[in-house]
């Protein structure tokens, strides 16, 4: 399987791909529940929650003892979650500061892992975000400093991190000091195969 990686290492200073979602839970809304407040507890999209419930009409009209169905990604985002610690760890041999997992980073890092599969490409600029400084400020993270790894065909979390670790341009990336948030996005397409992506940002 050929495995393919590039880099994106820049420094700068100053929308919907649905992922494939495994079991869904079902929640019951509480008095004082908004979609928005719903999202963020359960680390999932307002659109996620949205296309999971065709069933609201209005998305800002629901109401308590109102069932709607959360999507769950709890396998994806283990693995997801391995990467970045396997990144801390590379980072903790060598005296760095650790990275905080940033899960609407890792959000938008699903998305376009999802969206190299749906368009057929392999690249940092997307058809459907622009760069990923774009795709990133578009969701609404605002950042001084911002860089992307991808890559396509490694199996595992560990295998990924190899790959990367052995390019020095990923490498970089991985071991800056600049940044201090991390987002790591897995997407598989119907063969089965894994396309990776890791953004890496300083927030304001």
């Amino acid at each position: 399987m050929n495995k393919k990686l590039f880099i994106v290492a820049l420094f700068m200073i100053l929308v919907f791909m649905s992922p494939v979602f495994a079991q869904a839970l079902t929640y019951v809304i509480q008095k004082g529940d908004t979609l928005w407040r719903i999202a963020v507890k359960n680390q999932v999209g307002v659109s996620e929650l949205i296309s999971s419930n065709p069933q609201i009409s209005n998305p800002n009209l629901i109401y308590p003892g109102q069932k709607i169905t959360i999507p769950s990604i709890t396998s994806t985002k283990a693995l997801e979650t391995e990467v970045v610690r396997l990144v801390n760890v590379e980072r903790s041999k060598r005296g760095l500061m650790l990275l905080t997992e940033n899960w609407q980073l890792s959000r938008i890092a699903r998305y376009k892992s999802q969206d190299m599969i749906n368009k057929s490409y392999f690249s940092h600029t997307s058809p459907t975000y622009g760069s990923p400084f774009q795709m990133i400020e578009s969701f609404g993270i605002r950042f001084s400093a911002a860089g992307e790894n991808i890559a396509y065909g490694q199996p595992t979390p560990q295998a990924v991190m190899v790959a990367w670790m052995n390019s020095p341009g990923h490498r970089a990336n991985i071991l800056s000091p600049s940044y201090t948030q991390i987002g790591v996005g897995l997407a598989k397409d119907a063969s089965g195969r894994c396309y990776w992506t890791q953004h890496f940002i300083k927030p304001y």
